[in-house]
């Protein structure tokens, strides 16, 4: 249900909102640490990458083809003072191997290296491109077409000086190489440092996050349901006058202000309940003495019982018994009316007796108890066509059923039951065509549905439900006898077991009257003991 008045927990900021707030500035506290310890592990891993790799294999390579440098330069100067092509294999060596200072100049193009560091590997592939350009080659040429003897010392001299400038460019890129190697240690050892420090702040961040957090929601949702548990363990514990305060955020709150209405609720229907206690034991007493007023009013209806059926009975038979002996004695002696007058006094005499009979049976239905029992339709069918033999015989009815079941219930209210239907259906038959009356049953669940169904003068569905109300007559008593009591005393007699009677339209002629009654509970099972001892004694 809305609410239409806004309530004080409106104002205040919702749980929810404060947790979004706390958890994201946390969040980004914790973002900006990881951040910044990532980029610092970015340089460590960068710093350490270029000392373990990049430079080192760089002054490897350099260092190498500082030798080979070295090693060409001593196999040309051999080769001159000797001719013996042996000592060549050194410089055709380097001049076969990639670690070059070519090469190693490409590299550093390549890689984008300190404009420094590319220009000073290019001055020493330069200075040795004009070395081997400039001396060795013509030297090695010389020495092959004139022999030793060809070279001068002023070419040697020459050479050399080709030579030291060649050996003093590797030796400066050699130099920068083991700078910038130097530099990048240094900036390792920082970076390293700088990452200690930025996991040790990652830490102390967390610890601090989490330290927050666990103070914030102590006092925004622990600190507040502490004390609302206690106002609902008080108010549970009997003191309902104790009132829940709303503290805390606005979901708390508002939690507590329900649980507020909650219990000015209760206090509300306790003092109903409290309010209504007097009343109830008022009514109490008004059931007791209503109860005290029925039994004696059943004493009373008993007693009434008792009277119609002797006190008022007596009297009834005398009048019934002088005016039938008047009719057969003076009959015909008197004139027209005063026969007409006799036969008047004799039919309401008969009539009254009928009624009354009538009336003491519909009343001691349920009143007067019988035992209860499984009781076999089909017999209870036989001892009531026993009893409508003679009717039977007079309109030539036959009267069939299917196989009927065993039901629960008074066997002398069930013969009266079925007694009053076929008879029903014996007197309401056609003039064109003798009674025929079948019944039949069927099983619904925990009941039997039985129907009877006649092929008579049928009954309006207009009146399904007035045929069983007490005294209610379809026809005038002079084309039909009775007292109208008989559907009346049928209903009640079902209603009395627990079913339900009513009438279905029917397809052809006739009437269908169809009634509930309950099966029999079924036989519990044995017990295993018990059983086995029903087999042991069958064995025997």
């Amino acid at each position: 249900m809305s609410r239409t008045a806004p309530s004080p927990v409106r104002a205040r900021s919702t749980l929810r909102r404060r947790l979004l707030g706390l958890l994201l500035t946390a969040g980004l506290v914790l973002a900006l640490v990881v951040v910044g310890a990532g980029y610092v592990l970015a340089r460590v891993v960068d710093r350490q990458d270029a000392v373990t790799q990049t430079y080192f294999e760089a002054i490897t390579q350099a260092d190498g083809a500082y030798i080979q440098l070295i090693d060409a330069e001593t196999a040309v100067r051999g080769f001159a003072l000797t001719g013996d092509e042996v000592t060549l294999e050194p410089y055709e060596r380097s001049v076969g191997d990639d670690l070059s200072f070519r090469t190693l100049a490409e590299r550093e193009r390549e890689n984008g290296s300190a404009p420094e560091l590319t220009s000073a590997a290019q001055a020493a592939a330069d200075a040795g491109r004009r070395w081997n350009e400039e001396f060795a080659l013509p030297v090695m040429e010389q020495v092959r077409s004139g022999g030793t003897a060809a070279v001068t010392t002023a070419e040697i001299e020459a050479g050399r000086v080709l030579f030291d400038d060649a050996r003093a460019a590797a030796e400066v890129y050699l130099a920068l190489l083991r700078e910038h190697r130097a530099a990048a240690v240094e900036e390792l050892s920082t970076w390293t440092l700088v990452a200690a420090a930025a996991v040790v702040v990652l830490v102390l961040a967390a610890v601090a996050v989490g330290v927050v957090l666990w103070v914030t929601l102590r006092r925004w949702i622990l600190a507040p349901l502490g004390d609302l548990a206690a106002d609902a363990r008080a108010v549970a514990s009997g003191e309902l006058g104790h009132s829940v305060d709303a503290t805390g955020p606005g979901e708390i709150a508002a939690l507590a202000e329900d649980v507020e209405r909650m219990r000015v609720a209760l206090v509300t229907e306790v003092r109903a309940v409290e309010s209504s206690r007097a009343e109830i034991a008022e009514a109490h007493d008004q059931l007791t003495s209503q109860a005290e007023e029925l039994r004696r009013s059943n004493r009373d209806l008993e007693q009434f019982a008792y009277v119609a059926s002797h006190d008022l009975q007596e009297p009834l038979r005398k009048v019934a018994s002088f005016t039938q002996l008047l009719q057969k004695r003076y009959g015909g002696q008197l004139d027209e009316r005063a026969d007409q007058y006799i036969d008047f006094a004799v039919d309401g005499a008969k009539r009254m007796q009928r009624l009354i009979n009538d009336l003491l049976g519909f009343s001691r239905v349920g009143r007067v108890g019988g035992e209860v029992t499984d009781v076999d339709l089909e017999q209870v069918l036989a001892d009531a066509l026993d009893n409508l033999d003679e009717r039977i015989a007079e309109t030539g009815a036959v009267v069939t059923h299917d196989a009927l079941p065993t039901v629960q219930g008074e066997e002398p209210l069930l013969v009266q039951l079925l007694q009053n239907l076929v008879g029903n259906a014996v007197k309401f038959r056609h003039p064109d065509r003798p009674p025929a009356v079948h019944l039949s049953a069927r099983r619904v669940g925990d009941e039997w549905e039985i129907e009877c169904r006649d092929n008579g003068i049928g009954i309006d569905p207009q009146y399904a439900e007035r045929v069983f109300v007490i005294f209610q007559r379809l026809h005038a008593k002079e084309v039909y006898e009775g007292t109208g009591i008989g559907l009346a005393l049928c209903k009640k007699i079902v209603e009395f077991h627990g079913g339900r009677i009513w009438i279905e339209p029917s397809t052809d002629v006739g009437t269908r009257i169809l009634w509930t009654l309950p099966a029999p509970a079924p036989a519990p099972a044995p017990a295993p003991a018990a059983a086995a001892e029903a087999v042991t004694a069958d064995a025997d």
